[in-house]
């Protein structure tokens, strides 16, 4: 057994010792975005620290707990908070959790991020399905020798995300009246916010929003063979020219007012899986 597979396998083991719960489908709540736990019954929370080979979140906005219960009467597992590369993790640590929520038994993967618009038609408090990312990471978190057992050397990435998944959230979004945007995402490093001449060449090169999260944790469930889902709260616009000086506590403060509507629709689609 590989050294990863191993990790992968004490993790997994815990987490079944501590709850009865066999997921089917997997929440990465992003900055912000953390309310979705309340709606989640039947609930066993397991703090990140103890879970064997666990990075911890350090993040304000992320609280750093492992939450398995049902929604909908659908058994789920949730990531209340996230891990990025910008704290100083591997990539290999940022994804881990990824590859454990598959051991654990889940199919679809489903991601929220705040994120900052570079598309005119964006407003603060928007909600953007991903259907698209570019990736201008640094690291990438296949890098290094391939375990078959775990997916494949060369993934496909034409479709990261799930076309199905997307149609679904979409008509679920129109019957409740949330106006929803789709967009390409464009993942990087931070922990800074962009330049105004970045936004301006995200934006050239296709990119609607850029956000410091998602498309590595994409790229792992993608490896692992999983279905996969995205969802983007708008929470500044960052290409036009007044003064916008950006800070991580108005990032929070707008994913929290846009929150009840991103729920709704994950709420939905867990439903609908």
């Amino acid at each position: 057994m590989s050294d990863l597979l191993k990790k992968i396998a004490d993790a997994t083991d815990y987490i079944s010792s501590r709850s009865g719960i066999r997921p089917v489908a997997g929440i990465i709540l992003g900055s912000g975005l953390g309310g979705l736990v309340s709606d989640i019954a039947d609930r066993t929370e397991i703090p990140y620290g103890d879970i064997p080979h666990f990075p911890v979140s350090t993040v304000e906005g992320h609280h750093g707990r492992l939450i398995l219960g049902t929604m909908k009467g659908r058994p789920v597992v949730a990531m209340a908070g996230r891990f990025h590369y910008y704290e100083g993790f591997s990539m290999q640590q940022v994804t881990f959790p990824i590859r454990v929520m598959k051991a654990l038994g889940i199919e679809t993967l489903l991601i929220s991020n705040a994120a900052g618009g570079m598309n005119a038609a964006f407003s603060v408090g928007d909600l953007m399905i991903i259907r698209d990312h570019i990736n201008l990471q640094p690291e990438h978190p296949l890098r290094g020798p391939n375990d078959d057992r775990l997916g494949p050397r060369f993934p496909d990435m034409s479709e990261p995300y799930s076309k199905a998944l997307i149609a679904k959230a979409g008509e679920i979004a129109a019957a409740a009246n949330i106006a929803v945007h789709t967009g390409v995402y464009v993942g990087v490093q931070g922990p800074t916010f962009e330049t105004r001449a970045e936004y301006k060449f995200m934006h050239i090169i296709g990119g609607d929003a850029v956000g410091m999260s998602t498309v590595p944790e994409v790229i792992v469930a993608v490896h692992a063979g999983l279905k996969v889902f995205a969802m983007s709260v708008i929470t500044d616009i960052g290409i036009r020219e007044e003064e916008n000086v950006i800070t991580h506590e108005e990032v929070l403060q707008a994913a929290s007012a846009a929150e009840p509507k991103l729920t709704h629709i994950f709420r939905e689609l867990i439903e609908s899986i």
